[in-house]
């Protein structure tokens, strides 16, 4: 008498749908997905203490130049010839002192560059230009 073996088959998941769904979900989320490629960053600053923003303040004389290339000098207006002198009498007695360069877009580069090579020799050890950072959409 002859006993025929039955082989019992091991169960077992495949995993090909598996990967085309999550394949799927790849493809779907990079497709939906927005991605801003800006040169800057919205960012929450971290509080400091009041005397550290003081001092800050100390440290930082604001220039705002015009439309019409008129140049104000912590909201004085100044002509441009007495500004290295006037940049030196606040720079005297000082560390450090920032620059903050508030040019209108309509201001001749040319302008803005003289007023920097005017601060520089004055012996303002940083200029920061400030922008309005404006978010573009990317289609």
């Amino acid at each position: 008498m002859r006993f025929i073996k039955t082989y019992e088959e091991e169960p077992n998941i495949s995993i090909a749908p598996l990967i085309d769904i999550v394949f799927l979900l790849l493809i779907f989320f990079m497709v939906t997905s927005h991605f801003d490629m800006a040169s800057g960053v919205q960012i929450s600053l971290p509080e400091v203490a009041q005397r550290l923003i003081h001092e800050e303040k100390k440290t930082r004389v604001t220039l705002v130049v015009d439309k019409s290339s008129e140049v104000y000098l912590e909201g004085q207006k100044v002509e441009i010839k007495d500004l290295r002198e006037k940049l030196i009498r606040h720079v005297q007695g000082k560390e450090i002192l920032h620059l903050v360069l508030q040019a209108d877009k309509e201001v001749s580069h040319g302008k803005v560059v003289e007023i920097m090579d005017l601060a520089k020799s004055a012996g303002i050890q940083s200029i920061i230009i400030a922008a309005k950072w404006k978010p573009e959409k990317m289609i």
